[in-house]
């Protein structure tokens, strides 16, 4: 395993990727932090596990509605012990970034960062073999994607993708908008938690799924982690979630259900238009999985 293949899937798109800095961020697996109980929105409570460390019973391509916890995080979680550095971390590292072991027993070990999680400032990696990982392992990150822009589409802003992974998913240019392969559309009343957050490339923001019939009616109860999700009515160009009728936001899909109110599986933004310019398309095969080819 080694950096994404280079062959293009999307129609010619134009980028400055040549110019997009690519620098090396450390970060290491990060011990489980749990916080109980955790109130639903019936008032029942729970006593279940939280986020952080390995979870090795949920990855990529999972549903995210499989596990009975808070907020689950797939795969490995990770990052800078460091108070000061660590908002760097989640602000440079982008999906698609290939992460490498550099300590213990899986050091050499490649994988690729597959989402970050918010307030509890988490990067999230998938590994082939996640088992021979530790808590506090070292991994270092090829950091790049930040400062992406689409040359012939400046109103269409592009963050947290590494330029390699967004060159393979297959948009297509039709009448002047990007059309856009997703699993599910999120109506902008079904967006929670993460809202008004001041950098949208450097946290995420959730579904809200209190009301599990609203849930079901749009689909979102079959959505897995890793993938492409639309946000209808949001506009995420200088903050999270900003409602504006007719814009579109394309989202990744980056951790589990939680129970409390307000609450949901979390949106990574990787693309975002104010005026229209994004057009989603249903593609039940649209997860980063599929395109990282893993």
């Amino acid at each position: 395993m080694g950096e994404l293949k280079k062959e293009k899937t999307t129609d010619i798109l134009k980028t400055n990727k040549d110019q997009v800095v690519q620098l090396s961020i450390l970060v290491e697996v990060a011990h489980p932090v749990v916080r109980m109980p955790v109130v639903d929105g019936d008032g029942n409570s729970f006593y279940f596990p939280g986020v952080g460390g390995i979870t090795y019973n949920f990855g990529l391509g999972d549903n995210a509605f499989k596990m009975h916890g808070d907020h689950i995080e797939p795969d490995v979680s990770t990052k800078n012990k460091d108070k000061d550095l660590n908002p760097t971390c989640m602000a440079l590292a982008c999906i698609g970034n290939e992460a490498t072991v550099v300590s213990g027993d899986a050091k050499g070990m490649k994988g690729y960062v597959i989402g970050k999680h918010g307030g509890i400032d988490h990067i999230l990696i998938w590994f082939p073999e996640k088992e021979k990982l530790a808590i506090g392992d070292k991994i270092q990150i090829k950091a790049w994607g930040q400062g992406l822009e689409l040359l012939d589409y400046p109103e269409v802003k592009v963050m947290n993708i590494d330029p390699c992974l967004f060159e393979k998913i297959p948009i297509k240019l039709k009448k002047g908008k990007l059309h856009v392969p997703v699993t599910a559309v999120v109506p902008a009343h079904l967006t929670g938690s993460g809202i008004g957050a001041g950098n949208p490339a450097a946290t995420d923001y959730d579904m809200n799924t209190l009301d599990k019939e609203e849930i079901k009616k749009y689909g979102l109860d079959k959505v897995r982690i890793g993938d492409l999700v639309a946000i209808s009515d949001h506009y995420n160009g200088y903050g999270a979630g900003g409602y504006k009728g007719g814009a579109l936001s394309i989202g990744v899909v980056v951790h589990s259900d939680c129970f409390k109110t307000g609450h949901g599986p979390g949106m990574v933004i990787i693309m975002t238009s104010k005026e229209g310019k994004i057009v989603p398309v249903i593609d039940e095969n649209s997860n980063i999985k599929n395109y990282l080819e893993i």
